[in-house]
């Protein structure tokens, strides 16, 4: 434990980051999985696509993810959903 109060606050600051990202994150796996199975099932596919890309475009604008890995999150999505139509 820090003894300084400097190093006490970012203590704090780096806890509350951490679960704020941990939620985000949680949320952002939650949301491509609900995508995956409506792609499965062919029930509102297209909607679910639509609502998971712009979760993933918020995680990387936000620094969840790497931009390249949010990119290929959304290629590999839109090509599971081409190929199920």
């Amino acid at each position: 434990m820090p003894n300084i109060k400097s190093a006490i606050k970012r203590v704090k600051v780096s806890e509350t980051k951490t679960l704020k990202n941990t939620i985000r994150k949680s949320a952002l796996k939650t949301t491509v999985k609900k995508c995956k199975e409506a792609i499965a099932s062919g029930e509102g596919a297209a909607d679910a696509y639509k609502a998971t890309t712009k979760a993933i475009d918020k995680a990387a604008a936000k620094n969840l993810l790497h931009k390249n890995t949010a990119a290929r999150r959304k290629s590999r999505l839109a090509k599971a959903l081409n190929a199920a139509k």
